[in-house]
């Protein structure tokens, strides 16, 4: 089961999804629907990784923000108030030019 996201990532994942089928890549739709799967079922069982940022953007650090990479994706996530997935990116996105 899938976390909840916030509005941020609801808007990251409709920009890879869309982009993914402007590009016609259907299959990289399932890989990022898959790798968010096995981030949740790994956040939700404490298996995560718990990074402060993801490793080439140390500035992104966010007080409330967990980082994780799941697959070809980073993803962020809060555990207060309540578990829920934060933010999506690529691995090779411009995240702080996107933050």
């Amino acid at each position: 089961m899938i976390l909840p996201y916030t509005t941020r990532a609801a808007r990251d994942v409709v920009a890879l999804i869309s982009h993914y089928i402007e590009k016609e890549r259907p299959e990289a739709v399932g890989v990022l629907f898959r790798s968010l799967s096995n981030a949740s079922a790994a956040i939700r069982a404490g298996t995560a990784a718990s990074l402060p940022a993801p490793r080439p953007y140390p500035a992104v650090t966010r007080p409330t923000w967990v980082w994780m990479k799941a697959g070809s994706y980073w993803v962020a996530y809060r555990r207060r108030p309540s578990l829920a997935i934060t933010a999506v990116f690529y691995d090779t996105a411009d995240i702080p030019g996107r933050l």
